[in-house]
């Protein structure tokens, strides 16, 4: 058996289709993000700024969160010092699962060590719990839902993206007494669309549901004190289940979710995925908690990166780039083909010092290749002005279609 040809036969499929992943070598610049250091390509660190980081507000950065994980450290070390059960539960973790619990309004809250993993995880534990159940799952969720939908072992139904008479028909179509669990996200972080959370919730109320939502591209970002979507519109008492990372707007790492205390227990208590994983470091939960708690008091970081969200899709769509519709803070640019997304990228890299990463197959469909733009509170109108004009150049280059107004 050739397995190293096998191996390389499956990379060379990916280079062939132009989506192989290349992975920039970087350090970004305390307390001046977006601001970077590439080492990729050239001689020494070339200066770079960043437009597609998920830290959508900085608070990687942010004084408070640097000092409380500077603080961590010293006082009590590096490492967790095992899994939650065997040594690595510390106060650490309790004080940030309380915080989380209040900031979604719920009895109780578990983390994780990623928001894969809280996905995979609870999914896959809840489907194995509830005897004969049905998830019901948006066509754009997440992989790690999919994976723990899968995992489960449970009977899965895909309704249309967002499309509640399709979901409707479906939970129509399942036995009254089954149980059910719909599964969707509230930021559809490709598109940068929203679900309808509420009518959801009146679906699952009139068909005996529970709900389970992914908020890891809203929290931090809506509501008042940053409990995302469900905060902002009002339902999050009506979501069953809430998933959240800290890696995202909290600006750190991990993940969690929030349920009451039942529900959270019973995660606790049976998923692989909590009991057999080393918990996060101290000194990570300890920057999390910091952020946490500044973002339940402080919108100004959210109302200055939507105001960024917006500035650059104005200076998009009149320079006739072709940016797609989107009523988050996501700002996606449309390319159409893998190959041409990936030249774009390089370009900006090269010889802007411009970094955001092409989005090809499979997170998005074939076809709909984009560059994925994530401004923050701290990009300011001159960088925006210098990537608006160097992607003009740049689609003028490899002669794109421009969507010049009449």
């Amino acid at each position: 058996m050739d397995y190293e040809g096998i191996f390389k036969a499956a990379i060379d499929r990916l280079h062939d289709e132009g989506r192989y992943r290349v992975f920039i070598d970087i350090l970004r610049t305390k307390g001046s993000f977006p601001n970077a250091h590439c080492f990729h390509g050239h001689n020494g660190p070339k200066p770079i700024t960043v437009w597609c980081s998920n830290d959508y507000l900085g608070m990687g950065q942010h004084p408070a969160v640097v000092a409380a994980m500077e603080e961590a450290l010293h006082s009590v070390g590096a490492g967790s010092g095992g899994t939650r059960n065997i040594g690595g539960n510390t106060h650490y973790h309790i004080q940030l699962e309380a915080e989380l619990a209040d900031l979604h309004a719920k009895q109780a809250a578990l983390l994780f060590t990623s928001g894969y993993v809280s996905n995979e995880a609870a999914l896959s534990t809840l489907g194995k719990l509830l005897p004969g159940c049905i998830i019901f799952s948006d066509e754009l969720n997440h992989a790690s839902m999919i994976a723990g939908i899968r995992s489960s072992g449970c009977e899965k139904r895909v309704f249309r993206h967002n499309d509640l008479e399709h979901l409707e028909q479906m939970l129509m179509e399942a036995p009254l007494e089954t149980p059910k669990l719909i599964a969707f996200e509230s930021v559809y972080s490709m598109d940068g669309d929203i679900a309808p959370i509420g009518a959801i919730c009146d679906l699952a109320d009139k068909y005996g549901a529970l709900t389970y939502l992914d908020e890891v591209h809203a929290v931090g970002m809506y509501g008042e004190h940053g409990g995302g979507i469900s905060e902002r519109d009002a339902v999050a008492d009506r979501v069953t289940i809430i998933e959240g990372t800290l890696g995202k707007a909290f600006g750190v790492m991990g993940g969690y979710v929030a349920a009451d205390k039942n529900i959270i227990d019973c995660i606790r208590s049976y998923a692989p995925g909590f009991i057999f994983t080393t918990s996060l470091s101290p000194v990570l939960v300890a920057g999390a908690l910091a952020s946490v708690r500044h973002l339940k008091q402080s919108s100004d970081e959210r109302l200055a990166q939507q105001a960024g969200a917006a500035a650059l899709k104005a200076r998009f769509a009149e320079a006739g780039l072709p940016v797609m519709e989107s009523v988050t803070h996501i700002v996606p640019l449309l390319v159409g083909c893998p190959v041409k997304a990936k030249r774009i990228s390089d370009i900006l890299l090269a010889e802007y010092g411009l970094y955001v990463q092409p989005i090809n197959f499979p997170t998005v469909p074939r076809g709909t290749e984009r560059l994925r733009f994530t401004p923050g509170p701290n990009h300011s109108d001159a960088m925006m002005d210098e990537v608006t004009a160097a992607l003009v150049e740049i689609w003028g280059r490899l002669e794109l279609e421009l969507r010049r107004a009449a």
